[in-house]
């Protein structure tokens, strides 16, 4: 069976795109789209990626109405929430689990976010790095 090799793209509406992915760079490190064919996009890097299609009723993605939840990796949870703080942006700590460390934030349009520090033992810890 052929197989999808990753995510390519993240694709949602937004009230003011380029305000909403001027954040995005600025607090998270996501470069903006390229909106030419010479600029390169943003590239992840290798790892885990959990695929997960939840419940219609899941309050796990905190508004009832929000239909979706991205989780980034992180290399440097405790680093990462600073710098997302300095922003002016809250975030919660989640805690720590068996498949590592968890925090959560919303982007300025309300979108929810969940930070990942996978676990010492996660087999892509390195590639993280």
């Amino acid at each position: 069976m052929e197989k999808v090799l990753g995510i390519g793209g993240l694709f949602f509406r937004s009230k003011d795109p380029g305000t909403l992915a001027q954040w995005y760079a600025d607090v998270l490190g996501i470069s903006p789209a390229p909106q030419d064919y010479d600029t390169p996009a943003w590239r992840t890097g290798g790892g885990t990626t959990v695929f997960a299609p939840f419940a219609q009723d899941t309050d796990y993605f905190a508004r009832p109405d929000q239909q979706w939840m991205v989780n980034f990796r992180v290399a440097d949870l405790d680093a990462m929430i600073r710098q997302i703080e300095q922003s002016g942006t809250s975030v919660t700590i989640e805690g720590d689990f068996p498949n590592g460390r968890f925090a959560r934030l919303t982007d300025p349009e309300g979108n929810p976010i969940q930070l990942w520090e996978p676990g010492k033992n996660d087999a892509n810890v390195e590639e993280n790095r």
